[in-house]
Order: structure tokens, then C-alpha cells, then sequence
């Protein structure tokens, strides 16, 4: 079976998905966009947490020595890092990027309990479409003058957050 499209149609086709293109382009390079700061947090956004304390995970001597090496020495955590809460829990409740992280060891890996929205305060505890974790605690940015469009982005006094950006007094 062979299926045959006129050229209008292929035409038509053709541009709107050009147009679609063109404005996920420009989207990315806006830097008032929110997918551009979704795009800016990915980038910025380090592959490993830098430990503010020793973790007490060192006083275990069943470790191997390469999970040891790379805690104590580094006094670094990959993101993402396998751990298990009985035997090996290498993010016990340790504060990382100058208190700006707190891991905890959520399904075998090593999560940030204060910003990540999958297990926003506690393992588990996702937040809401238009939510982000922020400090812990799901919040909305959309119109939040305190989280505006992302956490810890405040708006001047006496401007409102509309839609995630920080609009006009």
C-alpha cells in the first residue's frame, strides 16, 4: 500500500514544523525564558556534591576501600551514587555545598532532600506539576515573589511574580 501526499500538504508540514523548531531555538537562548533556565540550572548544576563534614560512614570497616578513597580523600559524593541504608550509607543525612544540599540515601542512591523534586524534604515525596523543591519544601514559582520561576529568585519589592517571571509593580 502505497500512500500518497499532495505538495501543499508536505509544504504545510514542513513549515509549521520549522516554526516549532524556530521557537524551541529561540526559547533556549532567551535568558528571561523559563526553558532557558531550565537548560542554565542542567549546566550549572555540578556532578558531584562537595562535602561540609566528614560523614560517619569512615568509622565502618566493611567498605571498600574505593567508596572510602572516594569520601574521605575527595570529601566528594557523585550525584546519583549507589548507597544502601544497612550496610553501606554513604549519605546519611550529610550536609554538602555549604549547607545547600543535605543527602540522604532514597531507593540505593545518594539524593539531595532540599532541592530535588522527586524526594522534596524526604525520600518519596514528589512535588506537584509547577512545583520545585526548594529548602525542602515544594513550592510553587509561577506566581511566588520569593521563588520566582525557580527557587531562591526574588523579585524587587513591590513586583509581582506572574507566570515565573518578575513582572511590573
Amino acid at each position: 500500500m502505497v500512500v500518497k501526499f499532495s505538495n501543499t500538504f508536505i509544504i504545510k508540514a514542513t513549515s509549521l514544523l520549522s516554526l516549532i523548531l524556530f521557537f524551541l531555538i529561540i526559547a533556549t537562548f532567551d535568558s528571561n525564558s523559563v526553558l532557558a533556565d531550565e537548560v542554565a540550572d542542567q549546566e550549572d548544576d555540578p556532578e558531584y556534591y562537595i562535602l561540609d563534614e566528614t560523614p560517619s560512614i569512615l568509622s565502618n570497616v566493611t567498605i571498600s576501600s574505593k567508596t572510602r578513597l572516594l569520601v574521605s580523600h575527595y570529601k566528594k559524593i557523585k550525584k546519583g551514587m549507589r548507597c544502601h541504608v544497612a550496610s553501606y550509607n554513604i549519605c546519611n543525612g550529610v550536609k554538602a555545598n555549604k549547607g545547600t544540599s543535605l543527602l540522604h540515601c532514597c531507593k540505593k542512591h545518594c539524593r539531595n532532600v532540599l532541592g530535588d523534586k522527586n524526594n522534596c524534604g524526604r525520600c518519596g515525596h514528589k512535588c506537584g506539576f509547577g512545583q520545585r523543591c526548594c529548602g525542602g519544601v515544594c513550592t510553587y514559582v509561577n506566581f511566588n515573589p520569593n521563588h520566582c520561576g525557580k527557587c531562591t529568585r526574588k523579585c524587587a519589592s513591590g513586583v509581582k511574580c506572574e507566570y515565573g517571571y518578575c513582572g511590573y509593580a
